[in-house]
């Protein structure tokens, strides 16, 4: 592949690219996510900026070498700033048949693809569907392709531990990344620190998968390769100093909410239930105790919310977490915690939906449920996180919100988010202003209690239980302004939803700022959640060109920042990519009457960079006078901006 052959270091500087994206793909039993995320540690080591895309088979263990059973790990690294886990790779390494055909398509042409020849049997191209062995067809011929057979090497590598041939090909995922090691310049020490760790009780272990490991590498340096195989060295990108370390988004969140909790000066109470992709929070929250953590893993959704509805009760931060179909059955306890107004923070992991829909794939169609998606007037606080980084500082907003106004805030993440992985610097914990919980200790109105007495925010006291003298009641029926006794009188009703509408339309949002470019002109694409990276990277790529297009990138979902509506005007068209069918676009039209033009996708997959480009560039061709009154994207058929919607 041209752009990464290069014969000598002064030639490799000359030629290096300032990016590479390499997709490592195989059965979902090859270790793919592993061999990609020791591929990731080792990118952030050499000083790299870095974006990544684990893409998982939705079958647990679907049957091996089959087309739906292929995993994928994807890692765009660089020497300038990453936003996205790239377009097309320029490396594809597959493992087998299927991890061939089912990645081939998205290989730039010119690209390099490294194929295990040992998995080429005549069952496997057949379970991959192939009538003929794409090695031979001359199907490849517009990639550079290098084909050897790495699971022989694999077995040759680590025959002096004496493992039989099933448990040898277990460590053919090292072999394969010891090359990869040695393709891009990388260290092979940590990987081999990691692995005597990892199988700390069984070292021959460790031993035949650092021999499989250096073994690649070897490979790579001593093979007689002519043509695509070169090693290229990425230089460090230019990062602010500090202490840095690889993040997920579902860690991120896992730390946000703790940092949340002790900035509020609580205990952390999460009760979850599991569900992909949201089970992971659970799994980090599990690993800190240490920080006045408890987790729960309940029977079923509605236990685990219910059961952080008692912890914030009982006065701890309550936290749940869960995927679409799980947030669906926790819907009738968020509208006791409304009608409750205690502090509660939900976080949604969205999914490929509806029902089971696509489990292990993302997508951003919960935006309706966030919003609207509860019985009665049941507003609710949600906020978005927009990058695995981004999701630390939105957790924590999600805690303020919630312990500030006394009502539980929804944070919606997604897959993506959820499994990426990126740079993060660790940032200072006193740059973080302190929200400590303030519980009621004595009656508020003289000798009565007033348990939803509302402050000048319209937050409701928050009362321990087995406080002396604050006994009050509290449930799912109507309250009584102020005193909280049941009550169904129709004024007070009104008065009641009035003020918990009030409450939250009130919260304290800041104002809309603009990601990139200008406060006003002819474009701005609208973007809230995973979005932003392909966004932000289309619309720099665009403003290069010379065209009038800014980004704006929405955290405070709702209540949306007061500002928004004038800012979005100040533009002449407006267009919102989303991972739905144009949910937040309907979102802004119902607030704020803004004209905006849908972009849609729901094949999950995240957007690509190009794919935003196409969408920009045939806007401007629009309105430059170029005939053709609809932009196609994603095979679908939007109005033109200067169209009639």
């Amino acid at each position: 592949m041209a752009t990464l052959a290069a014969n000598t270091p002064e030639a490799a500087a000359d030629a290096a690219p300032d990016a590479v994206v390499v997709r490592f793909a195989g059965d979902s039993g090859d270790g793919m996510q592993l061999t990609g995320g020791q591929f990731t540690l080792s990118t952030a080591l050499a000083g790299n900026d870095l974006a990544t895309f684990p893409d998982f088979p939705a079958e647990i263990r679907a049957p091996q070498g089959t087309l739906f059973g292929v995993s994928a790990f994807q890692i765009n690294f660089g020497s300038r700033e990453i936003n996205t886990a790239g377009d097309a790779p320029d490396v594809l390494v597959a493992m087998n048949p299927a991890a061939l055909k089912v990645n081939l398509p998205s290989l730039k042409p010119g690209g390099l693809v490294i194929i295990d020849t040992g998995e080429f049997s005549k069952r496997n191209l057949d379970k991959a569907k192939y009538d003929v062995s794409p090695l031979d067809d001359g199907s490849l011929a517009k990639w550079d392709v290098l084909a050897f057979d790495i699971s022989a090497l694999t077995i040759e590598a680590v025959k002096p531990y004496g493992l039989g041939n099933k448990d040898a090909l277990r460590s053919k995922n090292m072999w394969t990344l010891g090359l990869a090691l040695w393709m891009f310049d990388r260290p092979r020490g940590p990987i081999e620190d990691w692995l005597k760790a990892k199988f700390k009780s069984k070292p021959d272990i460790a031993d035949a998968n650092i021999a499989a490991l250096n073994a690649g590498h070897a490979y790579g340096e001593t093979a007689e390769l002519s043509g695509p195989l070169k090693q290229l060295h990425i230089q460090p990108v230019e990062s602010a100093p500090g202490l840095y370390r690889t993040i997920t988004g579902a860690e991120a969140i896992s730390l946000g909410l703790v940092a949340g909790a002790q900035l509020a000066e609580l205990p952390l109470f999460f009760g979850g239930y599991p569900i992909t992709p949201a089970s992971a929070i659970l799994h980090h929250l599990a690993r800190l105790k240490e920080f006045g953590v408890t987790t729960f893993q309940a029977e079923d959704e509605i236990a685990a919310i219910c059961a952080a509805i008692g912890a914030s009760y009982a006065g701890q931060l309550g936290v749940t977490s869960s995927s679409g179909p799980g947030i669906a059955l926790k819907t009738e306890a968020m509208g006791l915690a409304i009608m409750t107004e205690l502090p509660l923070v939900i976080v949604n992991s969205q999914r490929g939906g509806p029902s089971t829909g696509l489990p292990t794939k993302t997508e951003q169609s919960d935006l309706y449920q966030a919003v609207y998606g509860r019985n009665g007037d049941a507003p609710m606080p949600v906020v978005s996180c927009s990058s695995p980084g981004d999701a630390f500082e939105c957790a924590i907003e999600a805690c303020r919100i919630a312990v500030k106004y006394m009502t539980p805030v929804m944070l919606l993440t997604d897959g993506y988010i959820a499994n990426a992985a990126e740079p993060w610097m660790v940032p200072d914990p006193a740059s973080y202003t302190p929200f400590p919980a303030k519980f009621l200790a004595e009656k508020n109105a003289g000798d009565t209690l007033l348990p939803y007495k509302r402050d000048t925010k319209g937050a409701r006291p928050w009362i321990k239980p087995g406080t002396p003298g604050l006994m009050h009641r509290i449930g799912g029926i109507e309250k009584q302004v102020d005193t909280g006794h049941i009550d169904y009188a129709p004024d007070n009703h009104q008065a009641m939803t009035d003020a918990r509408v009030n409450k939250v339309m009130g919260v304290d949002v800041p104002d809309q700022e603009v990601s990139l470019g200008d406060t006003s002109g002819k474009l701005v694409v609208v973007g809230w959640g995973s979005t932003f990276g392909p966004i932000r990277r289309a619309v720099d790529n665009s403003r290069r060109k010379g065209l009038d297009v800014s980004h704006v990138h929405v955290r405070h979902i709702w209540p949306l920042p007061k500002n928004l509506g004038a800012l979005l005007h100040s533009y002449d068209n407006v267009l919102v990519p989303e991972m739905n069918t144009g949910q937040f676009k309907t979102v802004l039209r119902d607030q704020f009457l803004v004209d905006a033009t849908p972009l849609t996708k729901t094949s999950g997959q995240p957007f690509a960079i190009a794919e935003l480009e196409a969408a920009i560039g045939k806007y401007f061709d629009n309105v430059e006078g170029n005939e053709g009154g609809e932009v196609a994207v994603n095979d679908t058929q939007l109005p033109s901006p200067e169209a009639e919607i």
